[in-house]
């Protein structure tokens, strides 16, 4: 088990939803926590909150010299950084054939694909100079790995890309770290019950079973299980595995079918 005494961890949009519950969920194991959140107040109410009071810092992260500065400036306040869980995102509903990968959908991008990695590398470049060893937490998705048959009619075209890109970035990333300077990991939560879905469904009794919606404590549970497991992906539904059959038995079934060897 990680151990998280006086280490200092960053958790962006850590607000609300998965990021609140990491955060709680590190503070609990000793963990000196920075909440980076759009919604500055709200991260402050929950650094207040946190088992050992942390401290919150406002950040736009769909501003590419924000997500780098946010690193830089944590890094000169704590003296360390040992755990960045890269979390925070939003969302698009789209139809793909009425995309018009305009303003707010660049944002999704900067946001959710662009930032994660924009702060590895700022994070790379201050465990470096500091002669340290890091840790980063990217979400994901269940939508990194395939298109869910729960989504199917959600319209979630563009934000499905971006989080298919976080996954395979990640991928090269690990390859290129080569176990070197940053472990990394990847969680990919299924249904959790953040203020998104919060807002259709105020009281989660009222969920429908099937739906397999969490509660984002169990999300937070899972990813540091993870962690402490070394894992590089951190699924946190069974039914995650199922959802990729339809492309492997795709692919698979195309290879017989074109009678490649």
């Amino acid at each position: 088990m990680i151990d998280y005494n006086d280490k200092v961890a960053l958790v962006t949009g850590g607000a609300s939803g998965i990021g609140e519950a990491l955060a709680m969920a590190l503070s609990a194991r000793g963990a000196d926590v920075v909440i980076a959140d759009v919604q500055q107040d709200l991260a402050a109410e929950v650094a207040a909150r946190l088992p050992r009071p942390g401290v919150a810092i406002g950040c736009d992260l769909s501003y590419p010299d924000a997500q780098v500065r946010l690193v830089k400036d944590v890094f000169t306040m704590k003296g360390r950084l040992d755990l960045v869980c890269s979390n925070a995102g939003i969302g698009r509903r789209k139809r793909v054939m009425q995309e018009d990968f305009g303003a707010d959908t660049m944002k999704l991008f900067e946001i959710n694909l662009f930032a994660p990695f924009r702060i590895a590398q700022a994070y790379g470049e201050v465990l470096e100079q500091a002669g340290q060893r890091g840790r980063l937490v990217i979400t994901g998705s269940e939508n990194s790995l395939s298109l869910p048959s729960a989504v199917t009619r959600s319209r979630l075209g563009a934000y499905g890309v971006t989080k298919h890109g976080v996954l395979i970035l990640a991928e090269w990333l690990k390859e290129e770290l080569g176990g070197e300077l940053i472990d990394l990991h990847v969680l990919m939560p299924g249904g959790v019950y953040t203020p998104l879905i919060a807002r259709s469904v105020p009281d989660p009794k009222d969920l429908p079973p099937d739906m397999n919606v969490i509660m984002p404590e169990e999300c937070a549970e899972i990813a540091l299980k993870g962690l402490d497991l070394g894992l590089f992906y951190i699924p946190t539904h069974a039914h995650i595995g199922e959802d990729m059959r339809a492309r492997t038995d795709g692919v698979r079934d195309a290879i017989k079918a074109l009678g490649l060897t």
